[in-house]
């Protein structure tokens, strides 16, 4: 009676740790991580990229032909430029209209930058996931996160403007961290913070 007992238990503990393992997700490596953020990113709308254009950026806009000076103030450093035919195909300004009213502070002035945006519009880019790590996620059993790096693209955006979109106070990047959970039998993108 006593071996008939235990038999019992052992088929019983078996059968429990063959359906527990059966309910464990598979391992969600860094690459598949990657790629379901970037499918996200694919799916989502187009974007053109905020760019601050600081003196030196002006200067390589006015040489590039994307605007021209129309108006110099007496104060000698405020200015108003247009947008010619080529930067009006390249970039928006955030009120809209073809004039930039640039409005430093004075003629020292090395933090005034206006903002405008590129017409062209990207998709963002996924790279450089991390290790993943478990996480709790409200509503599912299993979850994992991971940090990545966000990059925005310039693809279609002029070499000036590139180069330009590089200089201080531009952030083409940023840190973000991705949560995924298991469901359904396979790994999902739960949200990007």
């Amino acid at each position: 009676m006593l071996r008939l007992k235990c038999l019992v238990g052992v088929v019983l503990l078996g059968t429990g740790m063959v359906v527990a393992g059966c309910k464990s997700a598979p391992e969600l490596t860094p690459t598949q991580a990657l790629a379901l953020v970037q499918s996200k990113y694919d799916q989502s709308p187009g974007t053109g990229v905020d760019i601050l254009v600081d003196d030196t950026g002006m200067r390589q806009g006015i040489a590039a032909k994307l605007w021209e000076r129309t108006t110099i103030y007496p104060n000698k450093y405020w200015a108003d430029f247009k947008l010619t035919d080529t930067g009006k195909k390249a970039v928006k300004l955030p009120g809209g209209g073809d004039m930039i009213q640039w409005r430093p502070a004075g003629l020292d002035d090395k933090n005034y930058a206006y903002r405008m945006t590129t017409i062209a519009e990207n998709h963002l880019k996924a790279r450089d996931m991390g290790d993943l790590q478990d996480e709790m996620v409200p509503g599912a059993d299993t979850a994992k996160s991971g940090k990545f790096t966000e990059s925005v693209n310039l693809i279609g955006v002029p070499d000036t403007l590139q180069d330009i979109a590089h200089h201080p106070g531009n952030r083409l990047s940023a840190k973000r961290q991705a949560d995924f959970t298991y469901e359904g039998g396979a790994w999902k993108l739960h949200s990007i913070q």
